[in-house]
């Protein structure tokens, strides 16, 4: 060794070697390195997996940095988002009838935008939700006919973010109470099923008062429901087409149908027609009378009438109230009425034909003639007629909306003609039909158009039908006894109201059940009724459905009875 770079030292054992200098520090520090960062063998880390720990410690240091920092905005999400709107929102308790508070609530209808800025509290069925962003929610809420759109914005301190969130998700037609303001909209709202065009609600609290408790998803919604077929027609191409509801799956489910603004109209007109009915029968001298439904006999025709067992015998379902009506007459009221139900056991599926529906009858006594009850008959429907549009003129509207129809004429005077002019009128437009042949379908439709044309109305009335399709208790008329002091109403080309003059006279009208043979024993207490002497009288009997499914111009009369019956449907 040079002597410039060693130590001599003494080579005993036990003493220490000749180092060299340059050495030493290199060596001292792999000393430390060393107990630091050895292999499971005892040996030095290289520089290899001295730089891969290196590389693995960085990324757990920036890890752990960025798991902080999430926390840490995280917990000042949380803090500045803390639900203060808990008070605002939420689901009722059930209503028990706890407390009556008196409490005013507002009317959709009465939202108007000079009402702007008013406070107001409503109970209504939420329709539908959206929510464009997780500020603002739109909901629409719906009583009866009408329809207003709702907004809900966060605002601080008073509608949290949950709060918008929470009322979006509400299940629709739940009823939900709500609190806000009225507030003019800048422009109309689009929305075809809302009413309420130029104002809306801004909502400052929101409740759930009754939940729908449906399992699985509802039939259909209420929205998509009031839709017109050309709405659902011009869908059917886009990206969102509408899904149509077939009539079946309405009737199946007919309580949420009858919730479509468009139904509450129907309902609120079928009310209308029978106001109006009572109303002027009774500025006219009619009282109400009811006669019962179970009849040991039938009225018309064995074939069409409902048999039930009766305790040990049987019994029939009345066709109509016209056996209690004409012995009302004959027991001296003079003018009686009745609104109740009749039942036809025909086996007919139209759209016009029902196996129960709602009868509108009239009886009255005449002084000379049976026109003077015509003229009546004919007064009443242009009472009515001209009284719906004035009275009911938004429920039009809103059943127009979802389905249009021509206006429906109505002359400036009745006009009534006799059965042998109808059947001219259609000889001469090219119909083969027969003086003694009652019409049918095809040949009262054609005539109804002929009418319209040529008298501009779409009501109009027919006299002196042939005597052989008429019930056994229609007086013939005195002048040709091949027909009678009979008369039909028609509405659209369909008949609404059938009625005559009514046999009076015991003797005769045993003749005539003896015609039809039908025994006089059967019914008895009716002919006794004629044998203790009744005035000459006139009635008819209207079917409610009818009339307000033409007036309308609706295609199927099922569409204006609230639970329909006939041959294959008496649910629900």
């Amino acid at each position: 060794m040079s002597s410039e770079t060693t130590k001599q030292v003494n080579v005993s054992e036990g003493a220490p070697v000749e180092l060299d200098q340059k050495a030493q520090p290199k060596m001292e520090a792999n000393k430390d390195a060393g107990s630091e960062e050895l292999n499971p063998d005892g040996t030095p880390l290289s520089d290899k997996q001295r730089r891969k720990r290196a590389e693995k410690a960085e990324k757990e240091r920036i890890k752990a940095e960025k798991a902080a920092r999430l926390a840490a905005e995280q917990a000042a999400r949380q803090a500045a988002d803390v639900d203060f709107a808990t008070e605002n929102y939420g689901v009722l308790p059930m209503n028990c009838s706890q407390e009556r508070k008196n409490e005013q609530l507002f009317a959709i209808e009465d939202i108007h935008p000079e009402k702007d800025g008013q406070p107001i509290t409503l109970l209504a069925r939420l329709q539908t939700s959206r929510l464009p962003s997780a500020k603002l929610a739109f909901l629409t809420f719906r009583n009866g006919v009408h329809c207003v759109q709702a907004t809900l914005a966060v605002t601080p301190e008073k509608i949290s973010r949950q709060m918008v969130k929470w009322a979006a998700a509400v299940t629709p037609e739940s009823i939900v109470r709500v609190e806000g303001t009225i507030s003019k909209v800048p422009k109309p709202v689009e929305s075809p099923s809302v009413t309420v065009k130029d104002a809306e609600i801004k909502i400052s609290r929101m409740f759930v008062a009754v939940p729908v408790t449906w399992e699985g998803q509802i039939p259909f919604y209420v929205d998509d429901a009031t839709r017109s077929d050309a709405e659902i027609e011009a869908s059917q191409n886009t990206p969102r087409p509408l899904p149509p509801i077939a009539l079946d799956t309405r009737l199946d489910n007919r309580v949420l149908d009858l919730r479509t603004p468009t139904n509450q109209a129907i309902f609120r007109l079928n009310h209308g027609v029978c106001r109006l009915f009572r109303e002027f029968l009774e500025n006219n001298g009619f009282i109400e009378i009811h006669t019962p439904k179970l009849q040991g006999a039938a009225t018309e025709s064995g074939a069409s009438v409902f048999k039930v067992d009766y305790f040990k015998g049987k019994a029939f379902l009345a066709q109509s109230p016209q056996l209690g009506k004409q012995m009302a007459i004959s027991a001296d009221f003079g003018r009686v009425y009745e609104i109740g139900p009749v039942f036809r056991a025909e086996d007919s599926n139209t759209n016009r034909h029902m196996t129960e529906f709602t009868g509108l009858d009239l009886e009255m006594a005449f002084q000379e003639h049976y026109h003077e009850v015509v003229d009546l008959l004919n007064q009443l429907f242009m009472y009515i007629f001209s009284e719906l549009p004035k009275r009911y003129a938004t429920e039009i509207a809103a059943v127009r909306r979802q389905y249009p129809s021509e206006e429906f004429l109505v002359p400036e005077a009745p006009v009534c003609l006799n059965f042998k002019e109808g059947i001219q009128m259609l000889r001469d437009a090219g119909y083969e039909v027969n003086d003694l042949d009652d019409l049918s379908t095809e040949t009262e439709r054609a005539l109804g158009k002929l009418v319209r044309d040529k008298y501009k109305t779409d009501f109009y009335a027919l006299d002196k039908f042939p005597m052989e399709v008429r019930p056994f208790y229609t007086m013939p008329d005195p002048e040709d006894s091949r027909y009678s002091n009979s008369y039909d109403f028609f509405m659209r080309g369909q008949e609404i109201l059938s009625g005559a003059q009514r046999i009076h006279d015991a003797k005769f009208l045993e003749e005539r059940l003896a015609a039809a043979n039908i025994p006089v024993s059967s019914m008895k207490h009716y002919v006794d009724a004629f044998r203790l002497g009744a005035p000459p009288h006139a009635g008819g009997g209207i079917g409610l459905e009818r009339v307000l499914m033409l007036y309308l111009g609706l295609n199927n009369i099922r569409r204006v009875s609230m639970f329909p019956r006939d041959p294959k449907r008496v649910e629900p």
